[in-house]
């Protein structure tokens, strides 16, 4: 194939993928919503988490977005420094944006700020967003993609603590964003915690930690004990799914850390609402690919 049609088939493949993960949860957050229909008691909970797997269900079925809120595109992208099309990557995966959004469709959420115009295209100054990072001595990518809707998006917060604050200072950082925002982003939820040196660094792990998988734990030893005292804490304030009470809050707590000055603490919180849209494809040289989030489906 010539360089144009190897970024006309990476671009289809990609518009594709885009509508699948707008439709169809990965399987970890299935298997958990239906873990917690199965543990809740609150009668009316359970009504709505079986409204959701019906929802779910039908969103397959018509190949249609399973929330009307399809969000801003969001791409983490780990790429090979041999890779063939890393040097139009991202055109592709803009062009896979405005393509999915009129197939599919998905929503117009590009809002030019200042101007105050919706772009029409789902695609806009910086958007979608795509964040990079170069492996060497391969020749592969891997893509994550999300769905970064306006609720889940809300309770998303960073800040930097003095270090005498210490972790309990993250803790109730957590917590207090929880009990603020956290009916906003349609419980019940993936929440991410970063922590690293400033603002951007332990925003970006905080993002970074709602790629992890649902059920999974930091290495950690320290950190996935803070990832448990957190979750437990989170489902004893008891919001239930979209927010109407029920025994639990949360699919789970994830927290991503990184080395810190030793003065600071940079701290930060985003969530993943019940739908919560995420997908890894990775392709070879000959753009071959595989689906590792999703079971049973063929693009």
């Amino acid at each position: 194939m010539t360089k144009v049609q190897e970024k006309e088939k990476l671009t289809d493949i990609m518009s594709k993928f885009i509508s699948l993960v707008s439709y169809k949860l990965p399987k970890d957050v299935e298997n958990k919503l239906k873990e917690l229909k199965e543990e809740e008691t609150n009668p009316l909970a359970k009504i709505i988490y079986e409204t959701m797997e019906e929802n779910q269900k039908l969103a397959y079925e018509l190949k249609r977005p399973s929330c009307q809120d399809t969000g801003v595109l969001q791409f983490f992208v780990k790429c090979g420094e041999n890779f063939p099309l890393i040097g139009q990557l991202e055109s592709v995966l803009r062009n896979s944006v405005y393509k999915s959004t009129q197939e599919t469709p998905l929503r117009h959420n590009s809002v030019e700020t200042f101007d105050e115009y919706n772009t029409g295209e789902n695609i806009g100054k910086g958007t979608p967003s795509i964040f990079w990072e170069i492996e060497e001595d391969s020749d592969k990518v891997e893509i994550y993609t999300y769905m970064a809707g306006g609720g889940c998006t809300l309770p998303g917060m960073a800040t930097v603590l003095m270090p005498g604050e210490g972790y309990e200072g993250v803790v109730k950082f957590v917590l207090d964003r929880m009990t603020s925002y956290g009916l906003n982003a349609c419980p019940p939820l993936l929440v991410g915690v970063g922590i690293g040196t400033s603002v951007e660094t332990a925003a970006m792990n905080s993002k970074m930690a709602l790629m992890r998988p649902v059920g999974s734990k930091n290495p950690n030893e320290n950190a996935a004990k803070m990832e448990q005292l957190l979750e437990d804490g989170i489902n004893a304030i008891g919001l239930g799914p979209q927010g109407l009470k029920g025994s639990k809050s949360l699919m789970g707590v994830n927290v991503v850390n990184t080395a810190r000055h030793p003065s600071t603490i940079g701290v930060a919180i985003n969530t993943g609402c019940w739908s919560h849209r995420r997908g890894k494809i990775t392709f070879d040289s000959n753009l071959n690919y595989e689906i590792d989030t999703h079971e049973g489906v063929k693009l």
